[in-house]
């Protein structure tokens, strides 16, 4: 995406802004002892809760800057350093920190296991920076990372008049930004920015149908098994036996026949059995009739 500049090129600009003056990291680790948090009333029953109605193993902490008040410049002071063989005059600054601090436990599972917030409790802490921070600088400070976690805790039974209370030990863990900063009104030359080209709105999307199953439906002609089938059929008549074997296949309109002729030997008093032939069809009025006719030829040649 191309730069325009508007005509005439730079020009001279006063702009308000912060010169910052120091800059430094820092990271503080401490423990904090809260003692004496009664225990709440459960929301759901409405009845007090005591030291057997929490699970002690599910105690956890949250750690949060203080509404009010949660970073204070308490004062600061001259002080002579020797930096690179030289003198520099730097400020120790002293700081002081509020934190709210909230510690929640789970309900035993007899009483639903939900978490309710045990309470709040508020403290400070003190520190000393050296920055170049002379008077009339800003101290700001910003957390970059603000945890906690439980150390130990124990409850304490009280009497029948008196509420449980928690007692908790945590170990805080702070990373902070530090900066001395002032307002200033610089001079520079620069150029006037533009604004960048408007990106295009994304087309309508085309419509799109469901994806298909091919293998199931719509699904083409079944492949026929090639399989053949054998149709065998006899015919007697006078002695010869004519077969005719008919090989059909599954696949449309292809038939396939086979004539066998085979030449049988007339013997006297022999009759052609017929479970000799396989699959034989039922012979008609016509072929039984031939055969009956040559049976009697048979017998009369015998006689003679």
């Amino acid at each position: 995406m191309a730069i325009n500049h508007i005509t005439g090129g730079q020009e001279l600009l006063c702009v308000n802004t912060e010169k910052v003056y120091d800059w430094v990291l820092n990271e503080a680790t401490f423990d904090l002892n809260i003692d004496g948090l009664e225990l709440p009333i459960n929301t759901v029953t409405g009845a007090q809760l005591e030291c057997d109605d929490i699970d002690l193993n599910t105690v956890t902490c949250e750690v949060i800057p203080a509404e009010e008040d949660s970073i204070v410049v308490l004062d600061r002071e001259d002080q002579v350093f020797i930096i690179d063989d030289e003198e520099v005059t730097l400020q120790v600054v002293n700081i002081r920190k509020s934190f709210d601090v909230i510690v929640n436990a789970q309900l035993i599972p007899e009483l639903g296991g939900g978490t309710v917030e045990i309470g709040t409790a508020t403290f400070s802490r003190c520190e000393q920076v050296i920055l170049c921070a002379p008077e009339g600088t800003d101290i700001n400070v910003s957390y970059t990372d603000l945890s906690c976690f439980v150390c130990s805790v124990n409850c304490d039974t009280g009497t029948t008049t008196e509420i449980d209370e928690l007692n908790v030990t945590l170990t805080v863990r702070i990373c902070q930004s530090i900066q001395s900063t002032h307002e200033v009104t610089i001079e520079l030359e620069a150029d006037f920015c533009q604004p960048r080209d408007m990106l295009p709105v994304p087309p309508c999307p085309t419509p799109t149908i469901p994806a298909q199953c091919p293998v199931v439906f719509p699904a083409s002609e079944p492949e026929i098994s090639k399989k053949k089938k054998h149709v065998l059929s006899k015919k007697k008549s006078f002695g010869v036996m004519n077969t005719e074997q008919q090989v059909v296949e599954e696949t449309p309109q292809i038939v396939q026949e086979t004539n066998e002729i085979t030449a049988v030997e007339e013997e006297p008093n022999e009759q052609i059995n017929p479970e000799s032939v396989l699959n034989e069809e039922p012979l008609n009025e016509a072929t039984h009739s031939e055969d009956l006719t040559n049976e009697e030829a048979t017998e009369t040649k015998g006689e003679e």
